[in-house]
C-alpha cells in the first residue's frame, strides 16, 4: 500500500489552552496510538490533505522532529462542524508482525454487458473492511464487471486471497445488475440467465449501499 509522510512535532502539553493555540497557529493536533503509551503530536493541517481529502487508503509515515519516524494508519478524524476544518486526529501505530484493521476502496473496471442493455447497477459496497498485516494491505480491490449480465453480481467470496481477511460474509453482494423495466436480454442472456434473473437480482439479502447509475462502473 502507497504511504504518505507527515512531518510533526511531539507535543508534550496536552490541555484545552495548548490545544487551541495549536489550531489557531494552522496545525493539528493528534494522537498515535497501539504503542507502549499514546504519543502526542501535531503537524500543519496542508500535510493531510492528500490523506483525508482522497477516496484512496493509505498508510502514514509520521515523521518526527526529533527523528524518530513511525508507521500508522488514521483510525479517527474530528472536523469542526461549521467550518470543516480538521480539529484532530488519531492514529494507530503499525507493526510488522501485528494485523490491522483498514477499509479498502473498491474500484469498478470495465463496461457491464448488463447495464448497456438497460439494467440497473448497484454499487453496493464502496470500501470493504480488511485484516491484514501492513504489508499485505492492498491499495484497493480492483472488480472487473465486464462479464456482469442482467441478473447477475459479484459477491465478497470471489475478491478473497490468502494474503488478508475480509470482515464481511462471504455471500455479501458488493456489486450487481439489476433488472429495470427498460431492460432487454439479448439472445445469449436469454440462453445463460434463464430462471436465474430472480435469484442474482432479487433475492439477494439487502446490503448497504444503494443504486449507483450506470457511469459509476468506471468510477472509484
Amino acid at each position: 500500500m502507497k504511504s504518505i509522510t507527515i512531518n510533526g512535532s511531539q507535543r508534550e502539553s496536552v490541555g484545552k489552552k495548548a490545544t487551541k493555540a495549536l489550531r489557531n497557529a494552522g496545525q493539528v493536533p493528534c494522537v498515535l496510538y497501539g504503542g507502549d503509551k499514546p504519543m502526542h503530536f501535531s503537524a500543519p493541517e496542508l500535510a493531510f490533505s492528500k490523506l483525508v481529502y482522497t477516496p484512496n487508503a493509505h498508510t502514514v509515515v509520521i515523521a518526527l522532529d526529533n527523528g524518530e519516524t513511525l508507521r500508522a494508519v488514521m483510525q479517527d478524524i474530528q472536523f469542526h462542524p461549521v467550518t470543516d476544518r480538521i480539529l484532530h486526529i488519531d492514529f494507530y501505530q503499525l507493526f510488522d508482525d501485528k494485523p490491522v484493521t483498514m477499509n479498502i476502496p473498491v474500484r469498478l473496471e470495465g463496461n457491464s454487458p448488463g447495464v448497456r442493455n438497460g439494467g440497473r447497477l448497484l454499487f453496493r459496497k464502496r470500501k470493504l473492511a480488511i485484516k491484514a498485516l501492513p504489508d499485505n494491505l492492498p491499495d484497493f480491490f480492483e472488480v472487473d464487471i465486464s462479464k456482469l449480465k442482467i441478473g447477475m453480481n459479484i459477491s465478497v467470496e470471489e475478491l478473497k486471497k490468502d494474503e488478508f481477511t475480509i470482515l464481511h460474509p462471504d455471500s455479501q453482494v458488493v456489486v450487481q445488475v439489476k433488472t429495470a423495466r427498460t431492460a432487454v436480454l439479448d439472445e445469449e442472456d436469454e440462453d445463460e440467465d434463464d430462471g436465474e434473473t430472480t435469484e442474482g437480482a432479487e433475492a439477494t439479502a439487502p446490503a448497504e449501499g444503494g443504486d449507483a447509475p450506470a457511469a459509476d462502473a468506471n468510477q472509484e
